[in-house]
C-alpha cells in the first residue's frame, strides 16, 4: 500500500451529442511527439511549448471549449479493434440528468488546488477538469489520460491548468504546462485502465511554483477496493454550464460491464468537461487523491474512475519529479 500525503493545505460522460458542437480554431501548434521515459518505461511524456499560451486561452476561448469527454469517445473508436476497447463500444455515452429533475452532483464553492485545464488536440479546443498534487517540483497537475494524449495518438498542446475558476475568473492565474505524461498503455493503445494524466506547469509571471500558490493534494496508490469517495469537477454539458466546481460522494463499487477496466464506479450524473477532476478518499478536498473522472454508460447515473495502481505510479513518480 503506497500513499503520499500533502506537502501543503491541507465523467467522463461521453456524450456523441458533444461532437457536432466542433468548431475550429486557429493557431495551433504541432502537436508534440511521445517519448518514453527512459527510467520508466512504462511512462510516454512529452515537451510542449509554453510560448504564449495563456494568452492564447482569452474568456470567449475558454467560454467555448469542447468538453473534452468527446476524446475518450474517440479513443475507444480507434482501439476497437481490440478487446477491452471493441467491449464497451456503443454503450459508452451518458444521458444528463432529466430536465427538471434535481441532480445528484452538489454544488461547491471554489476549492484552491482544483480547477480546469484547457487545451488543443487536432485543431480544436478543449476543457476538462484537473487537481494540484503534491509534489516534488510542487507543479504538478493530475487530469485525465485523455485530457493530455489522443489516446492512442498525439499529446495536447496549448495546455494550461486554471486553479479555482468559477464564472470566467482566474483567482490564482493560469499555468502553461511545459511536460504532459501519460501512462504508455494509453498514449499507446488508449486503454481505459489507465486513463490518467499528469501535466507539469512552469512558474508563474511572479516564479512562483503551483504548490506554493495553491497547495497540492496528497496522493495514494494501490489501495482497496469500494472505498467510500468524493469526486470533483466541471460538469459543461446540459444541465450544467461548466461555470461552477460540483460535486458527488458514494462508495465505490467495480465496473461490472468492463471488468477488464479494473475501474470503479460512485453514483454521480456529473457530464462532460468533469473529465480528469480528483477523487478524494472520504467526503471532503481535504483526502488524498486516489484517481479521476474517466467514463460513464448510457442511461446510468454513474461515474467510473481508473484504479491507481503500479503503472499510473510509475507516471505519478515521472512527472513530479520532473
Amino acid at each position: 500500500m503506497t500513499r503520499t500525503r500533502s506537502l501543503a493545505s491541507g465523467l467522463l460522460s461521453l456524450s456523441a451529442a458533444a461532437v457536432l458542437a466542433l468548431t475550429g480554431v486557429g493557431g495551433a501548434t504541432a502537436a508534440p511527439a511521445a517519448s518514453e521515459d527512459q527510467q520508466t518505461p512504462s511512462v510516454a511524456r512529452a515537451a510542449v511549448s509554453t510560448s504564449g499560451v495563456t494568452d492564447y486561452w482569452t474568456p470567449e476561448k475558454m467560454r467555448n471549449a469542447i468538453p473534452g469527454d468527446v476524446l475518450a469517445k474517440r479513443a475507444m473508436e480507434r482501439g476497437k479493434a481490440s478487446g477491452a476497447a471493441a467491449a464497451i463500444q456503443g454503450k459508452a455515452t451518458k444521458v444528463p440528468a432529466t430536465k427538471g429533475k434535481p441532480t445528484l452532483a452538489g454544488n461547491e464553492n471554489p476549492v484552491r488546488h482544483i480547477g480546469k485545464v484547457f487545451f488543443t488536440m487536432g485543431g480544436y479546443n478543449y476543457v476538462c477538469s484537473g487537481n494540484s498534487v503534491a509534489s516534488t517540483n510542487k507543479s504538478t497537475v493530475s487530469t485525465a489520460g485523455h485530457c493530455v494524449n489522443e489516446g492512442p495518438g498525439a499529446f495536447a498542446t496549448n495546455f494550461v491548468f486554471v486553479p479555482a475558476y468559477e464564472n470566467g475568473a482566474a483567482p490564482y492565474g493560469k499555468w502553461a504546462a511545459s511536460q504532459l505524461f501519460a501512462p504508455t498503455d494509453w498514449s499507446s493503445k488508449g486503454d481505459m485502465t489507465y486513463d490518467t494524466g499528469f501535466a507539469v506547469v512552469t512558474t508563474n509571471a511572479s516564479g512562483q511554483r503551483l504548490g506554493d500558490v495553491v497547495g497540492g493534494s496528497g496522493v495514494a496508490f494501490n489501495q482497496a477496493h469500494g472505498l467510500t469517495y468524493k469526486a470533483f469537477g466541471y460538469p459543461a454539458a446540459s444541465p450544467f454550464n461548466g461555470e461552477t466546481l460540483k460535486s458527488c460522494t458514494g462508495a465505490a463499487s467495480n465496473d461490472p460491464y468492463n471488468p477488464q477496466f479494473n475501474s470503479q464506479g460512485i453514483s454521480c450524473d456529473m457530464t462532460g468537461g468533469s473529465s480528469g477532476g480528483p477523487w478524494f478518499i472520504g467526503t471532503s478536498s481535504s483526502g488524498v487523491q486516489n484517481s479521476v473522472n474517466s467514463y460513464g454508460y448510457n442511461r446510468m447515473a454513474v461515474m467510473y474512475g481508473p484504479y491507481w495502481g503500479d503503472v499510473i505510479q510509475s507516471t505519478y513518480n515521472s512527472a513530479a519529479t520532473s
